[in-house]
């Protein structure tokens, strides 16, 4: 795939709704020409002088054929190279209501933009060479950030902490790689030495420091799936309403209330919890009630931990029985709710072995405890970083996974003295694998999925 630099792109740069402020974002080689179009400066520069850049000024949006009022705005000009896409961009600051910005928007079309595709500004910025690709794709985690952590790791990812690290690993295969190609290329030659398996060695002990947070990295990023499963009645739309500290699910005292599924999302010790309310899991007797039921099922299946609430002043039910079954093979803590009641005997033998805590969704007690207990079921086994991670996407995870693959075999093939040319193939797969997440070696097809992910106006 190709793409064009060489037209003038638009779009909206803000989220569409009622707001105080709303940003039409033009970029290319006509944005000064666009802006000068249909915006008309309160007070107008003197003739023959261009607009002044970097500089808000108050005016008005006119339609350029009739001069009709649009609306009363701020714009300013921003030439190249300094500025995000590294092209000349234009922004006009209207009203943030729906018409206006749309009126603007065609404006901005009929004046010879073409409307951005989603994730356009952003690409033309790493087509630029303002960003790479890693810096290119935490534009939008920072949008998307759940929690403080996830945002400190994207907005560390935007500033180049990980193409640095990955860049200087990258870099030592390189010195590897010269040496070696100038051996095989010049054979009769005095070639200046290279300790080849220690710089190998150290590039596998860097490529394992930033394996080690990946999987921190991505629950810090997209949260972990929760779903909050048991019989009907026993709390589980009241743990949902106490965790959120809102009514958000309806409560009565009739079981099966809840029919659906039901996704909010609370962060827990900087971690986000997709929580998903489902209707108790039983032996439904209507159609309505037996989709909820499978619904139910099908968010288990899809959760990435479970509670098991269960009704802490009554003995436990077949059903709840039958729904421990269920989780035997998953990640679930046991969550006896209730507990302001008088208890009963043997709930705790239900998921023996795995963590019980015992609350009170109407009271809040016992709720940080099952927080604490939540973070230290998620974040079992993996590292716990002191800094945020570096890495965090399933594809930045694959590629250094086989970048590391690569550089094993190198330095198996180096320490058994197989042939130069044996040992560089494997570096050139490791060097073109790291190359993948910054973008030196990424494929069109690759780089337009990317930036198909982006919203509009990014």
């Amino acid at each position: 795939m190709a793409w064009s630099l060489d037209d003038t792109i638009v779009a909206i740069g803000t989220p569409l709704g009622e707001g105080g402020i709303g940003i039409i974002r033009v970029s290319g080689p006509e944005a000064l020409g666009v802006l000068q179009r249909l915006f008309a400066p309160h007070r107008p520069p003197p003739e023959g002088q261009a607009w002044v850049p970097w500089r808000l000024t108050y005016g008005h949006v006119r339609e350029p054929e009739s001069g009709a009022l649009v609306d009363e705005a701020l714009a300013v000009w921003m030439p190249a190279p300094k500025t995000y896409t590294r092209q000349d961009v234009a922004e006009i600051h209207c009203h943030g209501g729906l018409l206006p910005l749309r009126r603007v928007l065609d404006l901005c079309l009929q004046a010879g933009a073409r409307l951005a595709e989603p994730g356009e500004f952003t690409l033309r910025a790493f087509l630029n060479g303002r960003i790479d690709l890693a810096q290119a794709e935490a534009v939008v985690d920072v949008v998307r950030a759940k929690s403080q952590q996830g945002l400190e790791m994207a907005v560390g990812q935007l500033a180049g902490r990980l193409s640095e690290r990955v860049g200087a690993v990258r870099a030592d295969l390189l010195t590897v790689l010269a040496h070696l190609e100038a051996a095989i290329d010049f054979p009769l030659d005095e070639i200046p030495p290279c300790d080849r398996v220690a710089l190998l060695t150290r590039v596998g002990q860097s490529l394992d420091q930033l394996l080690a947070g990946a999987e921190q990295g991505a629950v810090y990023r997209q949260g972990i799936r929760t779903a909050i499963v048991g019989r009907p009645n026993v709390g589980k739309s009241s743990l949902l309403n106490a965790l959120l500290q809102s009514d958000r699910a309806i409560v009565t005292p009739i079981p099966g209330t809840t029919r659906d599924t039901l996704e909010e999302t609370v962060v827990v010790g900087g971690v986000p919890l997709i929580l998903v309310d489902t209707a108790g899991i039983t032996e439904a007797r209507d159609p309505i009630e037996r989709l909820g039921v499978e619904r139910s099922r099908a968010a288990v299946a899809a959760s990435d931990l479970a509670l098991l609430v269960l009704d802490g002043s009554q003995p436990p039910t077949a059903e709840d029985e039958a729904i421990a079954g269920l989780l035997s093979e998953r990640t679930a803590l046991v969550v006896i709710n209730k507990c302001d009641l008088p208890p009963a005997p043997g709930a705790e033998r239900l998921l023996a072995g795995r963590p019980c805590v015992r609350v009170s969704a109407l009271t809040g007690q016992g709720l940080p405890e099952l927080e604490q207990a939540v973070l230290e079921a998620i974040l079992a086994g993996r590292m716990q970083a002191d800094e945020a991670p570096l890495v965090s996407r399933p594809r930045h995870v694959d590629a250094l996974r086989r970048a590391r693959e690569q550089v094993a075999a190198a330095l198996l093939a180096a320490e058994q003295g197989w042939p130069d040319d044996c040992v560089a193939t494997d570096i050139r797969g490791a060097v073109a694998a790291l190359g993948e997440i910054t973008g030196e070696t990424v494929s069109d097809d690759l780089v337009a999925r990317i930036f198909a992910d982006f919203c509009l106006g990014k």
